[in-house]
């Protein structure tokens, strides 16, 4: 033990020496002797013990809290002290019965270091009276000026969801009273911009991302976090394109990202299957000389995976100094979306070897890919290691994992006892992930009693009806296609349109199903749509009418086959790279069978490796074949 001795020959302390504790032992001991010398009298003295207590790395609440009340009169800077610790703990309200005891100690009165920590409490707690009721005492003592306190004023209206309240008063504290509009010189430049980004950060976490944006384009001036909120609340919230936009904005404006932009910015990057720009957020991570660690490190292995470069995954793994549960199971996922269920057993061995305890999101990615290969029996396996032998409890996503490896092989009825025998309830994901099999399988009769629970448990949700009327359509129900389509109607229900994207020199182009083509020199997509159909007849391609869902005519189904959004997102790839250059598309649905059967061919024609990510997994065609064997 390196813990200190003290001994009535120990030299004394005075407070404007160095602490001479390192643990709560050391300090007890310390204490002890204050106690014994009677330097425990010294306010000053006292006043340091409480503050190793109560916010050292090796705090402890309750003895600080004997310290101060054995204090014979604590000054402002142990209440101060005190207030911002239990503002920091679980229970953050202890802090506002110390606020009010000081209030009515005579001998003291808070001062700027003491409302923060009071508004933080407050924050915390979401006790929004108790709130404006110190907001009111701040202003009474003369520090409604205060940069440091108005802003813990501001996030704590905003922890309350107060918003007009934080709106009023940022807005008087940026535009300073009759100065007649935005004048530079009434600005407190520095402190304004935290008030900038604290309202936007606030807009951004109740889903006001118009009025979030707003502010961010008024601001003026901007630091690095004000990019780094509107760029994570993008992200976190779906709308990837627009956090991908916006970082590169960020770039024009000569800003250089930091450690929490590469973070925030690398899942939407991932989810458009943008590879350039991730290719460029790595390069710039290491020359800028940031540490590439466990949290950054699974970012870039999730991005390398989604966007269908698997081996430059596994790279960043390797390289890694360190790898945790996290970078295991990130890269054990990314293996397992490509259909490399060999790659995967043999990486989740190592990461055994290596003494690494999986965790629930790792036999996630386990059973994903044993449904992607069709490994129903090791699926089993992995699902069985995970209860009896890691003593994990199955989540809903567990058991939509097997639902789906069981669905997929066919095995109907079995999926359907499994969900009606879980122990936990199932959620519309494991009904949508039986539904897709019984579409898969054409078993109407299956497919339309799941569907309609489905309804039931999620009716605004388009999956369940569109899959119901697609059975119907297969198996020539017309009639069933047209009573599912009204109700769809009454309810206001729409279909989620067929899209796909292609990243070109940093772009992202997008293509719908049916689309207009509105990109540069359609009449070029056209041309290449009809020559790529007229090549594929000649190798003796035959469109799989079927695919089409909708009573038209045959010829008038050939022809919307062509126009599915995958196929002009090749068409656009074909025409705007060089030859042999490989095209990487990302779709959000899953591909369907006559597009997937078309792919084999045009990646043989063209002599062209064709990576296409679907909603489901990466399809790696090539040389007229499919990584997936045709199994997905």
């Amino acid at each position: 033990m390196n813990s200190t001795i003290f001994t009535s020959t120990t030299s004394a302390w005075t407070p404007s020496s160095s602490f001479p504790c390192k643990t709560m032992q050391d300090l007890k001991q310390f204490h002890a002797q204050m106690i014994k010398t009677a330097e425990i009298r010294d306010p000053l003295a006292a006043a340091e013990l409480l503050r190793f207590t109560a916010l050292s790395d090796h705090r402890d609440l309750d003895y600080a809290g004997k310290i101060f009340r054995n204090m014979r009169r604590p000054n402002c800077f142990s209440y101060n002290t005190l207030i911002r610790a239990l503002s920091e703990s679980n229970d953050p309200c202890d802090a506002l019965s110390v606020f009010v005891e000081m209030l009515g100690d005579c001998s003291v009165e808070p001062n700027r270091f003491t409302f923060p920590s009071v508004f933080k409490a407050c924050g915390r707690a979401e006790r929004l009276r108790e709130g404006r009721q110190v907001h009111g005492l701040a202003v009474k003592f003369g520090f409604d000026g205060d940069e440091f306190v108005v802003s813990n004023v501001v996030r704590m209206y905003l922890s309350c969801g107060a918003m007009e309240d934080a709106h009023r008063l940022f807005y008087r504290r940026v535009f300073a009273d009759g100065c007649g509009g935005i004048s530079d010189k009434k600005r407190r430049v520095d402190g304004d911009v935290v008030l900038w980004n604290m309202m936007i950060d606030g807009y951004v976490g109740i889903g006001e991302f118009e009025v979030a944006r707003k502010l961010f384009d008024e601001m003026p001036q901007r630091s690095v976090v004000s990019w780094n909120v509107m760029i994570a609340g993008y992200a976190q919230s779906g709308q990837f394109k627009e956090a991908v936009e916006l970082f590169r904005e960020m770039q024009m404006a000569e800003l250089a990202p930091n450690y929490v932009t590469l973070v925030s910015v690398l899942p939407a990057m991932a989810r458009l299957g943008a590879l350039e720009l991730g290719k460029w957020v790595h390069l710039y991570a290491v020359r800028n000389n940031i540490r590439i660690d466990d949290v950054l490190g699974s970012a870039l292995i999730d991005m390398y995976s989604k966007c269908g470069s698997i081996e430059k995954a596994l790279q960043v793994f390797d390289e890694l100094p360190q790898r945790n549960v996290i970078t295991w199971s990130t890269i054990i996922a990314g293996l397992a979306m490509h259909g490399r269920a060999k790659d995967v057993h043999d990486c989740f061995k190592d990461m055994e070897h290596a003494g690494v305890s999986p965790s629930e999101v790792t036999y996630i990615g386990l059973l994903t890919a044993c449904s992607h290969a069709g490994l129903i029996d090791e699926g089993r396996r992995f699902f069985d290691h995970m209860v009896k032998v890691a003593g994990l409890e199955p989540r809903v996503e567990h058991y939509g994992c097997m639902v789906d490896l069981l669905g997929r092989a066919g095995l109907l009825k079995e999926a359907e006892e499994l969900i009606l025998n879980m122990p936990i309830r199932p959620d519309d994901v494991i009904w949508k992930a039986l539904l897709g099999a019984c579409k898969m399988h054409g078993n109407v009769e299956t497919g339309k009693r799941v569907a309609e629970h489905l309804m039931e448990l999620a009716p605004h949700d388009s999956g369940s009806y569109v899959a119901l009327s697609n059975m119907y359509a297969v198996s020539g129900s017309w009639e069933g296609v047209a009573k599912v389509r009204l109700k769809m109607k009454e309810m206001d229900i729409r279909k989620d349109p067929g899209c796909s994207w292609i990243e070109l020199d940093g772009v992202i182009h997008e293509f719908h199903v049916e689309d207009d083509i509105g990109h540069l020199k359609p009449e070029k997509i056209r041309s290449m749509l009809q020559e790529m159909s007229k090549n594929l007849r000649l190798v003796g391609y035959k469109p799989n009418t079927t695919q089409v869902l909708t009573n038209i005519e045959e010829e008038d189904k050939e022809s919307s086959l062509n126009y599915h959004s995958e196929k002009m997102a090749i068409a656009f790839g074909l025409i705007r790279t060089s030859p042999q250059t490989t095209l990487r598309i990302s779709k959000n649905l899953r591909i369907c069978e006559d597009c997937h059967s078309s792919i084999k061919l045009i990646s043989k024609i063209y002599n062209r490796k064709i990576i296409v990510r679907d909603r489901k997994r990466f399809h790696h065609f090539e040389n007229g074949s499919c990584s997936c064997m045709d199994y997905w």
